[in-house]
């Protein structure tokens, strides 16, 4: 988005270039003005799709300007800046149809949050209902964080939806290994450190980018850190989360803690992940009698069995019958293209698309988002056809 920006503060300029330019998409100071009346008298030959007009030093008489500046660029979203109250500035920028006003110092988050509803009406962007997605373990080593990471790239690639999977291992997550070689440059405890900065581009700028619509929030890296996190922070997360992405998907581990419970608490359907064998079904029912005793419907629970195997001892109905609850879908034991995926990090769907392991990924995005992706079948169909044809 090009914009205007009226004022004679440079350190300000500064600011709100530096916040604009962290937004996806940008927003672009492409020409600047000293003063209201500069700003009139020197209009622009293309006009700006946003005006940041700093009011703070307007001079007595020129108000009036305010309504003759919006006049001359109609179709401009405006935003005020201000130090205090001026109320014939406020009434006449009022009457001109301007509903940002901002105080200043400038807040980031409120800067942020008067962008978000600018592009939304102005058809830009628009805000997500992003759907929570948990995968937890039911015993350690059944694969969950393969999987949700995994899935999560799937899902962004496949279905073409902008995804974030978010690490909740409280001590040593390393979802980020799984699908990708980058160092994450910030952790959640690092953004629960500084939570009144949360918005969407903050959030973004925090991410490890494995693809343009995929990005994953890492764990923390010192338990230290721990101790800072609040579970009223993973409310403001997943709150601006769901504004920006599709999907949200949570690798909960093992732990059941107060971060990871809030975060179970606000999740659209949780998936434990347990492979068929006694210890992993005796865990996998202390865990189902844990949910159910927080009062958590039984449709939100779906069952994934990892390494399956047909013609075990164990049968998918001996599990069904000892939890209670419905497998809603098997990934095969594809150990090879797991082992090599994960020693690489790079995603199984990108490794080996046609293995059986990615397949099963696949059928999975396609039960997720059977009723929000229109072509689910077919593309699948296309994608694998084209990776055995090759």
């Amino acid at each position: 988005m090009k914009a205007l920006m009226i004022s004679r503060d440079s350190l300000l300029h500064a600011e709100i270039a530096a916040q604009g330019s962290a937004r996806m998409p940008p927003v672009q100071l492409v020409a600047s003005r000293n003063g209201l009346r500069d700003a009139v008298e020197r209009l622009m030959p293309e006009p700006p799709a946003l005006v940041i007009f700093d009011a703070s030093e307007v001079a007595p008489g020129e108000a009036e300007l305010v309504e003759r500046l919006s006049k001359h660029y109609p179709s401009a979203s405006f935003i005020l800046l201000t130090r205090e109250a001026q109320q014939d500035l406020l009434i006449r920028a009022m009457r001109a149809g301007m509903r940002e006003v901002l105080q200043l110092p400038l807040v980031h988050r409120a800067f942020h949050e008067a962008m978000d509803r600018i592009e939304v009406a102005a058809g830009v962007s628009h805000m997500r209902d992003g759907k929570v997605l948990a995968f937890i373990s039911c015993k350690g080593g059944s694969g969950a964080t393969f999987l949700s990471t995994n899935f999560g790239y799937a899902l962004a690639a496949l279905a073409e939806r902008k995804v974030l999977l978010i690490d909740l291992h409280g001590q040593f997550g390393d979802a980020t290994l799984y699908v990708s070689d980058q160092k994450p440059a910030m952790t959640l405890s690092d953004i629960c450190a500084q939570i009144t900065r949360m918005d969407g581009a903050f959030l973004d700028s925090c991410l490890v980018h494995v693809a343009s619509n995929f990005g994953v929030l890492a764990a923390a890296d010192d338990p230290n850190h721990t101790v800072d996190m609040k579970p009223e922070h993973m409310d403001t997360i997943l709150r601006v989360a769901r504004q920006h992405y599709d999907y949200i998907v949570l690798d909960v581990g093992r732990q059941i803690d107060a971060i990871s419970l809030r975060a179970l608490d606000q999740a659209d359907a949780i998936h434990p992940v347990l492979q068929l064998a006694l210890p992993d079904i005796r865990d996998g029912r202390r865990l189902l009698d844990i949910f159910r005793s927080l009062g958590y419907p039984t449709d939100r629970t779906r069952l994934i069995v990892n390494r399956y195997e047909k013609g075990g001892k164990l049968r998918l109905a001996d599990l069904e019958h000892a939890l209670g609850a419905e497998v809603v879908h098997t990934v095969p034991n594809d150990y090879i293209s797991a082992t090599d995926s994960v020693n690489q990090g790079i995603p199984v769907l990108q490794l080996s698309r046609s293995s059986a392991v990615a397949r099963s990924l696949a059928d999975l995005v396609e039960l997720v988002t059977a009723r929000r992706v229109s072509e689910s079948k077919g593309l699948f169909d296309r994608l694998f056809g084209r990776s055995e044809a090759e």
